[in-house]
């Protein structure tokens, strides 16, 4: 199993340890990843707030070296994702924006290069199943909120591999993992996004919303798929907790729970990286794999 990988940027700075724990993970279930020849931004926020041709030519670019590949694309940034995913929607539907992306590119592209994001390839490519079968340190007694934020599912005509409001896809593979889903309202609700960056204020708010339906739901951690969401609710607890007082909640890639699952290592997973250090969860793990042993023993 192959792909052209984008990473973006967030993979090669703010968010490393989710370019870390996903090549480590791909690796540990025989998935290739072969990046895209000098790929380059995909626009993200700034480009569709600023430039509707550059928001739609600049992952495109990135499409068309992806075409002489002869892969489909696996993205892990969920923005990422999603503009790949609107170029491709974008020059499929519209013939004036073909012809722009022509102009700007040099090149004609008509969308013909698949998108997937990781997730899409492990439930539905993959299989859960055979996540399952590979998992050597089940998360056993964890507890887990999975959230997939604003990107993910939405809009469903472009992006959607799952619900759009009630996905569920990352909720299998922590159970696959022997993790416990925790059901909760707020899986798909916005985290703030880049308004870190302009409002603080209103980011630590809605973390704080986010942060305190996971604790009253009873999550040991939350699981994320989207470098900004992870930054937000783990970067920023801080400033969450000018909203009230919450215990500290770790938020953790979905990759890097998958990993520790398969047996990789802490460091090989990045989990140096964040901010709420991940030595709850690894306990917890500890103390889940102590009394499965023991119960097999008992038997």
């Amino acid at each position: 199993m192959k792909y052209a990988f984008f990473p973006g940027c967030s993979l090669e700075s703010t968010a490393w340890d989710f370019d870390k724990s996903t090549r480590a993970m791909c690796q540990a279930l025989d998935i290739e990843l072969t990046d895209i020849p000098d790929w380059t931004c995909c626009g993200s926020t700034p480009a569709h707030s600023s430039n509707a041709s550059l928001a739609t030519a600049l992952p495109a670019m990135n499409l068309q070296k992806a075409r002489e590949m002869g892969l489909e694309v696996m993205a892990a940034c969920a923005s990422c994702y999603a503009r790949l995913r609107t170029a491709n929607h974008k020059v499929k539907t519209d013939e004036q924006e073909r012809e722009r992306v022509k102009t700007i590119t040099g090149a004609a592209y008509a969308g013909e290069t698949p998108v997937r994001h990781v997730l899409d390839v492990l439930v539905n490519e993959y299989t859960v199943e055979r996540v399952r079968s590979r998992i050597s340190k089940p998360l056993s007694g964890l507890r887990v909120a999975s959230y997939y934020g604003c990107l993910l599912s939405r809009p469903p005509e472009v992006v959607a591999f799952d619900n759009p409001e009630h996905p569920t896809c990352m909720d299998e593979l922590i159970d696959a993992a022997g993790g416990e889903p925790v059901d909760w309202p707020y899986k798909t609700e916005c985290c703030g996004a880049s308004l870190s960056l302009s409002n603080a204020n209103i980011v630590g708010r809605l973390s704080h919303r986010l942060l305190a339906m996971a604790v009253e739901a009873g999550a040991d951690c939350i699981a994320v798929a989207c470098p900004l969401c992870q930054m937000n609710l783990d970067m920023r607890q801080a400033d969450a907790n000018a909203h009230g007082k919450l215990p500290p909640t770790p938020a953790l890639y979905i990759t890097q729970l998958l990993g520790l699952a398969l047996g990789l290592k802490p460091d090989d997973l990045g989990l140096n990286a964040l901010t709420i250090n991940a030595n709850a969860v690894l306990k917890k793990i500890s103390s889940g794999e102590r009394r499965s042993a023991q119960a097999g023993a008992a038997r």
